[in-house]
């Protein structure tokens, strides 16, 4: 389960951030993940409460904006991508993926 790594990873960059503006307390998490990032929501939120505890987020709430998958083929253009290899729905060829990898901390709450 990648998402508990995930989480620790958000956790270390919220700490250091509370360090460098001088938070205390983190209300909100809003975290984008793309549909082909192989991140789980349901398993990221269970990971962050569990991680986050004990930390300036801890009891915070995340919010998880999820992004659909896209990939362009070089003879149809770009088409949605339900999995990470879905071909062009087109001409079968595979497609790059131009979106849906990303996960990014977009925002903070923080008092």
């Amino acid at each position: 389960m990648h998402e508990l790594s995930l989480a620790e990873s958000l956790r270390e960059i919220i700490e250091t951030e509370a360090g460098r503006q001088g938070f205390s307390r983190v209300e909100r998490v809003i975290l984008q993940v793309g549909a082909l990032s192989c991140v789980e929501p349901e398993a990221m939120r269970f990971c962050f409460d569990a991680v986050m505890a004990g930390s300036v987020a801890e009891g915070g709430v995340l919010e998880i904006v999820e992004v659909p998958g896209r990939g362009r083929c070089g003879g149809c253009g770009e088409a949605e991508m339900g999995a990470l290899y879905d071909p062009c729905p087109g001409c079968g060829r595979p497609l790059e993926v131009v979106q849906g990898r990303e996960i990014r901390l977009l925002e903070l709450s923080v008092t």
